[in-house]
């Protein structure tokens, strides 16, 4: 693998035109408009659905999906899947490239996001995730006892939680090693014996005439300039969500062994795979 790929060797921003800007401008605004309107829907909801249901969410879910979808409609992204989505208790891990992942892995199947708790301080981001479910981390050892405790109960309460293994989004063209750690909810003896993980590998497609990388988001790259370059691409290109066979947890003997085979089998279905 080739150690340059992060935030020293930046591929070079595309210069935007006037054209370009008017595009983000007909992509942005119906996106932030749509996206504002259902999560305040969302909030509404969650009024009714917490005392009733608890953990459980029989209705926003669908809100998310909707937007997820709208997203990549917006923007002219073409959105593809493959293989069967998984109908157990347990956890969906993926490569992470980019912030798209989460419109990609949400568009179609019912997840909740596992993510550092700085994600929750920060705007508009932050409270978009609080509002969608997302089960924040701390780093501190001193933590990991309540945190398996928190994946436990949402795992038995039948939410699949979505892990990204490799800790760090990359460009988009190779798969890192996958950190074992969070592996280790899996084997609680509560939840060993019914909980499932699902590999999912998310392949994108950049524009034609682009860098293979331009959907990548990775080390210094500002967030506001990378979304508002998608916002004023030309062209688009597409995402490919590929969802591989689950395999139960009580299959495999440690974290380090189920996670290395989530991660060869991600790694397997990456266009064009790359070591």
């Amino acid at each position: 693998m080739n150690p340059t790929w992060t935030s020293e060797t930046l591929p070079e921003q595309p210069k935007i035109t006037a054209s370009g800007y008017v595009r983000a401008v007909f992509r942005g605004v119906p996106l932030l408009l749509i996206t504002t309107f259902c999560l305040l829907l969302m909030l509404v909801l969650r009024l009714v659905e917490r005392p009733i249901y608890g953990l459980r969410r029989p209705f926003t879910p669908f809100i998310t999906q909707f937007v997820c979808r709208s997203a990549f409609f917006l923007l002219g992204v073409k959105f593809s899947t493959r293989g069967e989505r998984m109908r157990h208790k347990g956890a969906v891990v993926a490569n992470h490239s980019s912030w798209l992942d989460i419109f990609a892995l949400n568009a179609r199947k019912r997840i909740y996001f596992v993510a550092k708790s700085e994600v929750a301080l920060w705007p508009g981001i932050g409270w978009l995730a609080r509002a969608t479910g997302t089960v924040f981390i701390a780093r501190r050892p001193s933590d990991a006892k309540k945190q398996r405790e928190i994946f436990q109960s949402r795992l038995l309460a039948g939410h699949k939680l979505l892990f990204f293994p490799e800790g760090t989004s990359t460009d988009g063209l190779r798969v890192l090693p996958f950190k074992s750690t969070l592996f280790a909810a899996f084997f609680a003896p509560e939840v060993v014996e019914e909980t499932w993980v699902q590999p999912v590998t998310l392949n994108y497609t950049a524009p034609a005439g682009e860098c293979a990388c331009f959907y990548g988001w990775w080390g210094d790259m500002s967030f506001g300039a990378h979304f508002l370059k998608v916002l004023a691409a030309k062209r688009q290109g597409s995402v490919q969500v590929i969802y591989h066979p689950a395999v139960p947890a009580r299959d495999f003997v440690s974290r380090k062994g189920l996670a290395t085979y989530c991660q060869q089998t991600v790694q397997n279905g990456l266009t064009p795979p790359l070591d």
